[in-house]
């Protein structure tokens, strides 16, 4: 046991390191797992004969299940929303063209067996959630015409399709399954995942409005609890607990009704640790020395893939909902392929019984796929014009914090001071502060203008300055010129209960506004939530 131990941290230890040294030199740290896995396994240095796919599969199938559900969690859905048909119909209909046209050249210029073929088509027609998302956030990659929340959506929630895909292909080679029979699988995937993915979300989401959690670090708990039984109830019944966990993440993720800042450390480590598990399994499980035999026919479907199939798809989905070319290029170079598609390998190695050819002919694309797409991605984007310098990638993420030039300032109302006693209307203010926060009786009071205040009362003002205060949940909305709040006095937006506008950010200044200040298009305005 204590070898193992120290086998384990010495693995950790040396993918942190890596990590460190791929992103100076702009490769991804996912390569250098895959690679430190190779190192470790069979035909390495310390050569550890290791070959339990079926541990592989389930070690993968669970990291999968969190790195779906943090894929909709820390996604911005009102970053996401204007693509969200571009998005949602090439993680179906571009999974479904890409597996087509792999199948149909693995069959006609491979000569493979025609299901054999689409299997291998459905088993890598999907991009790798992981790997997009590391490339975005570690490069700080934010792409024009809001690409970034596109390839975020898509490579969240094709997985689902790509998964269903597979399973019916094996279900075929099995043998004693119907077109019909297959139909009704699919529609119990798609459906009961959906539905039972919506419900869970809901339902958690009512829980946490009505719920404190008092002790340190049990509402992660109960997020890694929601987690798993968004995958596991959809599947107990027939639905794709993938696709589940997703829609429950995505809803949970843009629910501001609590607070979830911490959460995004907590998933951001442990989907990290799920990462380096995956791909140093995957690294240890395979042998270069097989992986020579299979190089070419891998790198020739690696090929097509990358420069044929997914590009025609992208175009064919993309170009009626006019994208420009730029973005279509774009989008087609950022497939890339990762842990899901091994995992679809491995699962259709166990289920088919197909020889181990397949898993190695997916570990060569996988290794094409993220050292020349993962590490080139950014040179594609700046050769494209498609860089938005004055952007920030990390606005489509949920966990986008912006510091914002506010100072909460807090102090108690003694007995006799000239404020006891008046409305909240009558108090002349210091200039540019604004009352925030009102703290009566243990209870927390957004403030109006006929809120009285009394001695023995908290208030809380903002001024300008960085800082936060517990029980204050910021967020920002921008004006654009279709906004109904444009050319409004604050006095004339109708109220929302527990929120308050307590700053405005008009171009480089900033006003601390009162019911007086007209707002316009391009203001950014800051809102106190009450968590």
């Amino acid at each position: 046991m204590v070898e193992i131990l120290l086998l384990l941290s010495l693995i950790i230890f040396s993918c942190v390191l890596l990590s460190r040294i791929s992103s100076r030199i702009g490769v991804p740290s996912l390569l250098a797992f895959i690679l430190l896995g190779m190192f470790f396994g069979a035909d390495g240095p310390l050569a550890i004969n290791f070959d339990n796919f079926e541990l592989v599969r389930d070690v993968c199938t669970f990291a999968l299940v969190f790195i779906m559900f943090y894929g909709g969690f820390s996604t911005n859905w009102r970053q996401a929303r204007p693509v969200a048909v571009k998005a949602f119909l090439l993680s179906s209909l571009g999974v479904v063209l890409t597996a087509a046209l792999v199948g149909l050249f693995c069959h006609f210029v491979l000569g493979l067996e025609l299901m054999a073929s689409l299997l291998l088509g459905s088993v890598i027609s999907s991009t790798d959630a992981a790997s997009v998302f590391f490339v975005l956030r570690s490069r700080r990659l934010h792409l024009r015409d809001n690409t970034a929340s596109l390839l975020e959506v898509e490579s969240g929630s094709n997985d689902p399709c790509a998964y269903m895909l597979t399973a019916a292909c094996i279900a075929f080679m099995q043998g004693g399954a119907s077109a019909g029979g297959i139909a009704r699988i699919l529609f119990a995937q798609i459906v009961y995942g959906l539905i039972l993915g919506g419900l869970i979300a809901l339902s958690v989401r009512w829980l946490m409005q009505r719920m404190k959690i008092n002790v340190d670090g049990f509402d992660a708990i109960l997020m890694v609890g929601v987690a798993l039984f968004a995958y596991a109830a959809p599947e107990a019944v027939g639905g794709n607990g993938y696709l589940s966990a997703y829609v429950v993440g995505l809803i949970l993720g843009n629910t501001g009704s609590y607070g979830k800042k911490h959460l995004f450390g907590f998933f951001d480590g442990f989907t990290g640790l799920m990462q380096m598990g995956v791909f140093f399994l995957l690294g240890l499980l395979s042998f270069p020395s097989a992986l020579v035999h299979w190089a070419l026919p891998g790198l020739g479907v690696a090929l097509f893939l990358t420069f044929v199939a997914r590009p025609l798809a992208v175009a064919l989905l993309l170009t009626p909902l006019r994208s420009s070319l730029a973005q279509q290029m774009v989008v087609s170079w950022a497939g890339l392929r990762g842990a899901a598609s091994i995992v679809f390998a491995i699962m259709a190695l166990m289920a088919a019984n197909i020889e181990q050819g397949l898993f190695d002919v997916v570990f060569v694309i996988v290794l094409f796929s993220i050292l020349l797409q993962g590490s080139l991605l950014p040179w594609v984007a700046g050769k494209l014009d498609m860089i938005d310098a004055g952007g920030d990638v990390m606005k489509t993420f949920t966990d986008y914090s912006e510091e914002e030039p506010v100072q909460f300032i807090q102090f108690k109302i003694p007995d006799g001071h000239p404020w006891s006693g008046q409305l909240l209307r009558e108090v002349r203010l210091p200039p540019g502060t604004l009352v925030v926060l009102l703290k009566h009786d243990g209870k927390n009071i957004i403030p109006n203008g006929e809120t009285p205040l009394l001695a023995g009362d908290s208030v809380i003002l903002s001024a300008a300055s960085p800082t936060t205060v517990a029980g204050i949940h910021l967020s920002e909305v921008r004006l654009d010129n279709s906004s109904a709040w444009c050319g409004k006095t604050l006095a004339e937006l109708p109220r929302e209960k527990n929120s308050l506008i307590i700053m405005v950010r008009r171009s480089k200044r900033i006003l601390i506004p009162n019911g007086q200040t007209r707002l316009a298009a391009g203001d950014v305005l800051v809102l106190t939530r009450l968590e």
